[in-house]
């Protein structure tokens, strides 16, 4: 009898029911409809005591499930059996916070309703979440086992957590043995953290290889730029008998396209066919991108023609081999192919496309798929990039100015588009020279912004127009080069007081306080007017030069003579050029008798000298302070875990990290530019002229 007609005849032969029920008559060939069963369970105001986990497995809804579980918490029948399998079947129909929630009211959950839970997350893709569920069942219980592991090692190696991987590899050796999943969990997860040292070192130590070990240990050598070592393991696989799957032979194509090694890439070509692994999109992908890096098109285009089926995937790797190995009318010749009109195109084709309508110049295709990309919503940074190259390469440099200008962020890619766009047909402005020396300036491209001075100085523009100049000046001096930054300040026959503030900063980039000084008292006698922003770049340079009596000086003229009142800026260079002299104490009642309250740069500059002079005393009566501030600004948690790095304190520095991750913050990561020799990559056509 079917489990609705049990309840029925329950409630049926309760004395006092709560509520008249519906009756089905079910047989035992017939099952209630799911609109059958969500009105049964709205009726009810009560559940009699039979089964209540076989009652569960008859919900195909979230309605139907949520009203059987409200039922459960109204007669107090749920337990931590009941609430395992509700867990379960929330996460089955994608609803995992509800699953959460429901994890977290069982008082006492054991060891499988943490496997449940850890399940739908990894199934759900949230890894975050895994790692964080992880630290706290490791709090509540000693158990552990594989299927355990294995999540929480794909979970880090998604995040590129090597330091809670590491931790989880502790784990695994206290408890012992991992089976193959997990130390090749582990292998992946080293090898994804660009530790390939100790991804080899477990692979060793793994005694039963198999083909996920092999493949793991291979693709982590490609990853990693060891493309030479992939190869030479594959061998010693083979040597074992065991056989490559298709990302192991995926990821050994990809290894001779990096070392354009085009014999060893056609030998793995036929070796795939020899043993008849199917060629599915991955392989087809590296074997044409591998074609292409060697120089072999030919063949690229054979392997295209030969496969079974052809997909979005394959299509788009050939207009890419194409473009990219100097065939832009094939490219656009398969692109416009009536054959593959049922693709839609992704932002990788519609890049790869502009750019073989750049290369042939062909503006009506460009403005066409530059359409086709709108429609498709396909704006990534690729398709902005490949567009204000395609548009400048046409000479159309207003539209390629336009989409440049708008848009947020702008790369190393985006920069470069639009210098290379300053070709002959173009002369420009000072306003785009401007623009471009300024990148110049923040993408430290020494070489561009000597030649975009060269052009300004032949057109007249440096001596014409300040902003031109100020632009180069400043660019100077943040590349370093405070000597020429004084030549174009000056041969410039106007000056404003944003050249007179970069001249002076540049002085004080370069450790010269006294070029500052003298240079502010050149401004002074000229008369120029100087603004806060002077004061600040002044303040800075005695900051930098150890010149605290002409920094006390400078901030009361700032105040006494010039009526401005400080800012925070001004501020936190009183409190950095007091630190770094290990003045202190006196920094300390600065900055207690300030009237505005301290923000995360002048608490940096505190710390930064506490740093400096061993003064940790001081440093941690202001951490108690800083943090009570402010509890939940990552930026004070990373001075704080500095000041105890400069110390060598590692444990109190692991300590704050924990209790960042605790807390949900994390540190933004930087980044630093290196300009090694790539005048080509950003010149334009006039740049030999201009020698």
């Amino acid at each position: 009898m079917k489990l609705i007609s049990l309840l029925q005849r329950h409630v049926s032969r309760t004395k006092k029911p709560k509520l008249q029920l519906r009756f089905f008559s079910y047989t035992n060939q017939q099952t209630p409809t799911q609109h059958e069963l969500d009105q049964t369970f709205a009726s009810f105001h009560s559940l009699p005591s039979i089964p209540c986990l076989n009652l569960l497995g008859l919900c195909k809804s979230t309605g139907s499930l949520k009203a059987f579980h409200a039922l459960l918490i109204v007669d107090g029948l749920t337990n931590d059996k009941c609430n395992t399998k509700l867990v379960s079947m929330y996460g089955s129909f994608g609803h995992v916070k509800y699953a959460r929630s429901v994890f977290d009211s069982m008082p006492n959950p054991d060891f499988y309703s943490f496997q449940v839970m850890i399940r739908w997350y990894f199934l759900n893709d949230l890894y975050k979440d895994i790692v964080e569920f992880y630290k706290c069942m490791r709090k509540r219980l000693k158990e552990h086992d594989n299927f355990v592991f294995s999540k929480v090692l794909k979970a880090c190696c998604e995040l590129r957590d090597i330091d809670e991987g590491m931790k989880v590899h502790c784990e695994i050796v206290k408890v012992g043995g991992p089976d193959s999943f997990v130390l090749t969990g582990l292998v992946d997860m080293y090898a994804k953290c660009r530790d390939i040292g100790s991804s080899r070192q477990v692979f060793d130590e793994t005694l039963d290889k198999n083909v996920v070990s092999w493949t793991s240990m291979i693709a982590g050598y490609v990853q990693n730029d060891c493309a030479q070592e992939g190869l030479v393991l594959f061998n010693r696989m083979r040597e074992g008998f065991v056989e490559g799957n298709q990302i192991t032979l995926g990821s050994l194509v990809t290894a001779c396209a990096k070392l354009r090694a085009l014999h060893q890439g056609k030998w793995l070509h036929g070796y795939i066919l020899k043993i008849g692994i199917e060629i599915n999109s991955h392989l087809v992908t590296a074997l044409l991108d591998m074609y292409v890096k060697c120089g072999n098109i030919r063949d690229a285009r054979s392997v295209f023609d030969e496969l079974c089926s052809i997909d979005l995937v394959s299509w788009t790797a050939m207009i890419v081999g194409y473009t990219q190995s100097g065939y832009p009318d094939k490219a656009l010749k398969l692109f416009t192919d009536k054959k593959w009109a049922d693709f839609f195109p992704n932002h990788v084709t519609i890049a790869s496309v502009l750019s073989a309508s750049a290369q042939l110049g062909n503006l009506n295709m460009g403005r066409m798929v530059h359409s086709l990309g709108i429609r498709l919503g396909l704006e990534d940074y690729t398709v902005i990039n490949a567009l204000v190259d395609m548009y400048a390469k046409c000479h159309v440099i207003a539209d390629a100015r336009y989409i440049f200008e708008t848009t947020s962020e702008k790369d190393v890619i985006a920069w470069n588009s639009i210098i290379s766009g300053l070709d002959d047909n173009v002369s420009p402005d000072a306003v785009t020279l401007v623009s471009v020396i300024s990148a110049c300036a923040s993408l430290g491209a020494v070489q561009v912004g000597s030649s975009l001075h060269a052009y300004s100085t032949k057109q007249g523009l440096l001596s014409s127009n300040v902003y031109v100049g100020t632009a180069l000046l400043n660019f100077y001096a943040k590349c370093g080069d405070a000597q020429s930054a004084r030549m174009v300040f000056d041969a410039m026959r106007e000056k404003n007081t944003v050249t007179w503030s970069a001249m002076i900063g540049g002085y004080g980039m370069q450790g010269d306080g006294g070029g500052s000084l003298a240079l502010f008292s050149d401004m002074l006698n000229e008369e120029v007017q100087p603004n806060e922003v002077i004061f600040t770049t002044i303040l800075s340079a005695c900051s930098h030069t150890g010149m605290v009596g002409e920094g006390w000086k400078c901030f009361y003229s700032m105040c006494r003579d010039f009526k401005f009142v400080p800012s925070m800026k001004h501020y936190v260079c009183m409190v950095d050029l007091l630190a770094r002299a290990g003045r202190l104490e006196e920094a300390l009642e600065f900055m207690e008798n300030m009237p505005i309250e301290p923000d995360v740069s002048l608490f940096g500059a505190f710390l930064h000298g506490c740093g400096l002079y061993s003064r940790f005393d001081l440093g941690e009566v202001m951490i108690k302070k800083m943090l009570e501030l402010h509890p939940d600004k990552a930026c004070y948690y990373v001075l704080v875990s500095n000041l105890y790095a400069s110390d060598g304190r590692w444990i109190r520095v692991n300590q704050v990290r924990e209790l960042m991750k605790q807390r949900g913050l994390s540190k933004s990561p930087g980044c630093s530019l290196v300009d090694l020799d790539i005048a080509n990559d950003f010149s334009f056509s006039r740049v030999v002229s201009l020698a």
